[in-house]
């Protein structure tokens, strides 16, 4: 994977040139003061001061203790000398003024709510800190709290091209923030990742492994059939790179909307693939046909934030506890589809 393959996947750069094919976003340029604010590892965790003063979230969220400072703070706490320690005092919470009075424009302009991307990547690892459980965001620090809470984000921000043959550096030398507009009414079921190699459709993954979904079962040869047709008239051509992943929603009419690119290999998850698998079937096959995965069933769904744990931080290495019941939940999958075809 080269540097200028992962560049092409930010959304900064290919909004504009497809932004008739996705949903509206508004792009903002992020000062290096905020880069700082979103890395610096603070103790208590603070919120940025809200320029307006209606801000509903709390100002400070202290960081938990760590294993071993659990049980001397207890005691602390039960012989009532606690206090707090001067220097958290001292700190005073940032303000980004400029920053927030941008993005509340943006937000309105939106709608009233959004969800934000940085260069390459949504917080979707953090959704679980927010009070509805969501990236849906109607305040700058609602952003501020998702981005300082994210595992996603820090990979932006500090290892960006750490996969790359001609890594140069490990972040870009500017950082954004997409702020795309929240549908509340968007059914997970419809999203799926497109596997792209040598400019051919090779694979298409339903993207919400967590869960079954029934309806997919008939509509899988019509969603094929969409995709395809959209890939074919406005990526295959229209975007640079020969090997990638992108991401689309289709819409209750029919519609495909693109959500998202993503660099072929390396940090993206394959979801119903594995990255060796979609490689051996393009040298097999050349890319002439499609492969078309979905959960077939309830015992064939993926473990995810249903386990508490977010689907890409789990450690499916080989070997690994999660890798062993994948293969069972994948050898299961299949011994049921061809038991299936064997009944029809």
């Amino acid at each position: 994977m080269k540097q200028e393959e992962v560049k092409r996947c930010q959304i900064q750069e290919w909004y504009p040139k497809f932004k008739s094919l996705s949903i509206k976003t508004i792009i903002h340029e992020l000062p290096e003061s905020f880069i700082d604010y979103l890395l610096e590892d603070s103790k208590p965790f603070l919120l940025p001061t809200s320029i307006s003063g209606d801000d509903a979230l709390p100002q400070r969220i202290q960081k938990p203790y760590a294993d071993d400072e659990y049980e001397e703070e207890f005691d602390k706490d039960l012989d009532g000398d606690s206090q707090e320690d001067p220097e958290q005092e001292s700190l005073s919470p940032p303000c980004f003024p400029d920053l927030e009075s941008q993005i509340k424009d943006s937000i309105k302009a939106l709608g009233g709510a959004i969800f934000p991307k940085l260069n390459w990547s949504s917080p979707k690892d953090a959704a679980w800190i927010a009070t509805t459980g969501t990236l849906c965001c109607t305040s700058f620090s609602e952003i501020a709290l998702l981005l300082r809470s994210s595992d996603s984000a820090v990979h932006d921000l500090c290892h960006a091209f750490d996969s790359c043959d001609d890594k140069t550096s490990s972040r870009p030398p500017q950082f954004f923030l997409a702020l795309r507009k929240w549908f509340p009414s968007f059914h997970p079921e419809m999203e799926f990742r497109c596997f792209v190699r040598g400019q051919r459709l090779i694979g298409i993954s339903q993207r919400e492994v967590t869960g079954f979904y029934p309806v997919l079962l008939d509509k899988k040869l019509d969603l094929e059939l969409l995709i395809r047709c959209f890939f074919e008239e406005n990526l295959r051509l229209g975007f640079e790179s020969e090997d990638y992943t992108f991401d689309v929603y289709v819409t209750r009419d029919g519609r495909v909307k693109l959500l998202d690119f993503n660099p072929w290999g390396a940090f993206t998850l394959p979801l119903l693939f594995a990255w060796d698998e979609l490689e051996e079937s393009f040298k097999e096959k050349g890319g002439e046909t499609i492969e078309f995965r979905i959960v077939g069933s309830q015992c064939a769904v993926r473990p995810g934030l249903k386990t508490a744990v977010p689907y890409d931080y789990l450690d499916t290495s080989p070997g690994s506890g999660w890798d062993q019941f994948l293969r069972r939940a994948d050898e299961e999958l299949k011994r049921q589809t061809e038991s299936s075809e064997a009944g029809a």
